[in-house]
């Protein structure tokens, strides 16, 4: 018996990074070795993370792993995303077209911006007093 071919990709946004095992199956979706449906506990995060299959129609053709850690929820939910997209187009090809056309192959450069020296965050300034 062949064993199922294993596609590994990597998604980032913000900090959060995921890793994700794509194999051939029935739709399956786990992420840190738990339910999709509990580590993502919104609906717009799960079709967030799910997008690149819906878009091209292998949702129930595939059973994906997702190693996930880093940012908040929403930042890993979009690194999933991203993960699934790359190892879609790894094993097609051809639906690079419509996965760009959805904006499922851009990484997100927005990052948080760094606290400066002297001042109490990234851009505030302490009040200004001219008397």
């Amino acid at each position: 018996m062949a064993k199922a071919s294993i596609t590994q990709a990597t998604g980032r946004r913000k900090t959060a990074v995921s890793r994700i095992n794509l194999v051939e199956g029935t739709g399956t979706v786990t992420v840190n070795s738990q339910p999709i449906d509990s580590y993502f506990v919104t609906s717009t995060q799960r079709s967030q993370a799910l997008q690149p299959l819906l878009v091209t129609e292998n949702n129930k053709k595939y059973d994906v792993n997702v190693r996930t850690d880093g940012g908040g929820l929403n930042g890993q939910a979009g690194a999933t995303s991203l993960a699934i997209a790359r190892a879609l187009l790894e094993i097609n090809p051809e639906l690079r077209v419509k996965l760009r056309e959805h904006g499922l192959l851009t990484r997100d450069p927005r990052m948080r911006e760094r606290k400066k020296s002297g001042q109490p965050g990234a851009r505030k300034r302490f009040q200004f007093s001219k008397r």
